[in-house]
Parts: structure tokens; sequence; C-alpha cells
């Protein structure tokens, strides 16, 4: 039986954080940046508010391939991310999952991930991911 995912699979998943995770996240870290969390400091800056830390933004990678696409059993390999815009609390975006290279002799994937800000269609995070999962990327 061959594997469930092919080349060019993709797999979105909408999501927005809210100022307490953004919080919660700079607790749990120690980033206590106060361009993500003083509204004061924000608008002093080119951002004019706060904006979300970009690896909160990237933890729903993590999120996704270890629970859902492709899911339980994954181990994440490797990832490249690239900050193209600032993220911001209470707004919808989008991560997509679209597989580039499939190894099933070796239950390797490798992964285009992307954000992408609902509201305009702009890509925000641009990045890429290897992964393995014995149980969804192999032949059997």
């Amino acid at each position: 039986m061959e594997s469930p995912f092919q080349e060019g699979d993709v797999y979105r998943h909408p999501f927005s954080f809210s100022q307490a995770e953004v919080v919660a996240f700079a607790q749990v870290t120690g980033d206590t940046n106060p361009v993500h969390l003083d509204p004061e400091y924000a608008k002093q800056t080119v951002f004019r508010r706060p904006i979300m830390h970009g690896m909160l933004a990237g933890s729903v990678f993590s999120k996704v391939f270890g629970t859902l696409f492709p899911g339980e059993g994954t181990i994440y390999l490797k990832q490249d991310l690239q900050f193209i815009a600032p993220m911001y609390v209470d707004e919808r975006y989008e991560a997509v999952f679209t597989i580039g290279t499939l190894e099933p002799a070796r239950s390797k994937a490798v992964v285009r991930t992307q954000i992408i800000h609902l509201n305009s269609g702009k890509v925000v995070v641009e990045g890429g991911a290897e992964i393995i999962n014995h149980q969804q990327l192999r032949t059997r």
C-alpha cells in the first residue's frame, strides 16, 4: 500500500492568536520584548501596535505536523522561516502546507510552509520543513 500523501498535496489550517496567548508565550519563553506586550511602546515603533512573536506564529507548523497533517507520529527534523510581514493579534491567518518532495522509502517529506493573512491575501511567513512519519509517509 502506498503512502496516503502525494507530492503537491496541500493542507490548510486557519488560526488566530489573542493578546492573552501572546502574553502566555512571552511568559513561557522569557521573550518579554515590549514590542509584543506594551501598546504604548509599540506605538513608537514602525509597527504602530503590538506584534506577535514570530516563533509563536511558527509554532502553528509544529501543531499541525504533530496532530493534523500528517499527524501523530510526525517528527520535525528541520524548519526554515522568513518573517515577511508583522502579524497581529485577533487577525485571521491561514497556515498552508504543500508537500514538495516525498521519500516514502525513508518516511520523509519536504514541505513548503506559509502563513497567509486572510484579509489581505499576503504571505507573512514563508519557509520549508523536513519531517518524518513512519506511519503516514512510507510505502507499506
